[in-house]
């Protein structure tokens, strides 16, 4: 009996270490948080999907330490013309935010400002006739807004907006 009880014993007690060795880095971000902001940073509807169900459920992603917060839409409105760009303008400054977090803004502002564009067109498509040509014309101009106007600043800030919750 005492030879079937040991050979089980020492298997945990040999693993014990190596179970405590993750838990020791925890608080490093995992190493795939580039692929994650990647995968949560694309023009698709499930890019956008993916990441708002994380944004949801911010505590599950909290040892990738991404910055999730938001100003929304900066100084323009939120929900122009009654049109709910606010989730959309999330997304761009959680983009923004933390691809200059990682040093990356540059090689990703492009597909960044192509996502938020994405995502204001699928709010567009819940509208027809005027309202559908409104609303489009509208997130046209808060696409070029952020496409032209959307830098990096230049003091090595990593945002000169107001960091809010």
């Amino acid at each position: 009996m005492r030879r079937r009880l040991t050979a089980p014993l020492a298997a945990v007690a040999l693993s014990l270490p190596l179970a405590l060795i993750p838990a020791a880095s925890a608080s490093a971000a995992p190493s795939d948080k580039p692929q994650v902001l990647s995968s949560w940073t694309q023009t698709s509807a499930s890019s956008y999907s993916a990441w708002n169900s994380a944004r949801n459920n911010q505590g599950a992603w909290s040892a990738y330490g991404f910055d999730w917060s938001t100003d929304y839409c900066s100084t323009s409105p939120d929900n122009p013309f009654g049109f709910p760009f606010q989730t959309a303008c999330a997304r761009h400054d959680f983009g923004y935010r933390n691809y200059k977090a990682a040093g990356t803004f540059s090689a990703n502002k492009s597909r960044i400002d192509s996502a938020f564009y994405s995502d204001l067109k699928r709010v567009c498509a819940a509208y027809s006739g005027a309202q559908l040509m409104a609303c489009n014309s509208t997130a046209w101009t808060y696409y070029h807004a952020v496409d032209i106007f959307g830098v990096a600043p230049a003091n090595g800030a990593l945002d000169s907006r107001p960091q809010t919750a």
